[in-house]
């Protein structure tokens, strides 16, 4: 008994891998169709580069009616034989999975959805979400839909000084820049950022969680009166940090709190009420997790 317990003891780290390894897979391809589907209804049909492959893709796909999906998977090929030599395995199995979805989906699977042709600024919009929530959700499984993605990590690996968002923005700027020259119109490019700027901010929503967080330090003398309205009053945990004033020298109590952006207006009122002579410094908060706060899945 004791050695068939050791075993499954043994067994169970690899179990609970391959269980993830499904679970992302899954989440890949609904995240690829997800993609897809923004790709095929929204931005391709209104002449709508969205950055990336997928812009290039709709540019070429305008001039010579090669079906978007070859296109998509016939530019990532070369891309994904980089990527397996220079950024490994584990994450370019992912991407190869995420692109063959995309590359069928696009053409086969949703040409049984309804194409919207009307108001550019609605196509830009709702495509932008889609491919904003394919992609957040491919990120948040350790995936990429291959393309610009595998040369931004190329490039970032190569120049780790240039932040990959800052990447990512001078290659999208470059395909915006190619879609209008193509398509002749530079209403078409501003279409594109607007689609680009909505998938970005769902990808962040994804990743980063949908609230903005603050953090609160308050410098005042009655700091035990502040810490017990803000326990009791909001329902918020404090954290006394200790320092010294470099001008009087004296010891002082930092109360140090992160809230959420609904309540710190509150809580800066009950400050001023309690000590109008207080110093609050507050800051944004890109993400907290812990008790009191939804954990990113």
């Amino acid at each position: 008994m004791a050695k068939a317990k050791k075993r499954n003891n043994k067994q169970s780290p690899k179990a609970e891998a391959v269980k993830k390894w499904i679970i992302d897979i899954m989440v890949i391809i609904a995240a690829s169709l997800i993609y897809s589907a923004g790709l095929h209804c929204f931005t391709t049909p209104n002449e709508i580069a969205p950055g990336g492959v997928s812009g290039l893709a709709t540019v070429i796909n305008a001039y010579t009616g090669v079906n978007v999906g070859v296109i998509y998977g016939a530019i990532n090929l070369p891309l994904l034989i980089i990527g397996f030599i220079f950024l490994g395995k584990k994450l370019m199995i992912k991407t190869i999975i995420s692109v063959a979805t995309i590359t069928f989906a696009t053409d086969y699977l949703m040409t049984f959805f309804p194409v919207y042709r009307g108001e550019h600024i609605l196509a830009a919009i709702f495509g932008g979400l889609l491919l904003g929530a394919g992609l957040g959700l491919c990120y948040l499984r350790d995936g990429t839909s291959g393309g610009t993605d595998i040369i931004n990590k190329l490039i970032n690996k190569r120049l780790p000084y240039f932040s990959l968002g800052k990447i990512m923005m001078a290659t999208d700027a470059i395909v915006v820049a190619i879609s209008m020259v193509a398509f002749k119109s530079i209403e078409s490019g501003l279409y594109s950022i607007i689609s680009i700027f909505v998938c970005s901010r769902v990808i962040d929503m994804i990743l980063y969680g949908s609230f903005e967080a603050k953090m609160m330090l308050i410098f005042s003398d009655s700091y035990e009166e502040i810490a017990k309205e803000i326990m009791s009053g909001i329902d918020r945990g404090v954290t006394y940090l200790d320092g010294t004033g470099a001008y009087s020298g004296n010891e002082k109590h930092i109360i140090c709190c992160a809230v959420r952006k609904n309540e710190y207006p509150k809580i800066k009122r009950m400050v001023k009420e309690i000590d109008p002579n207080a110093f609050i410094i507050i800051t944004n908060a890109g993400e907290v997790t812990g008790e009191g706060f939804m954990p990113n899945i």
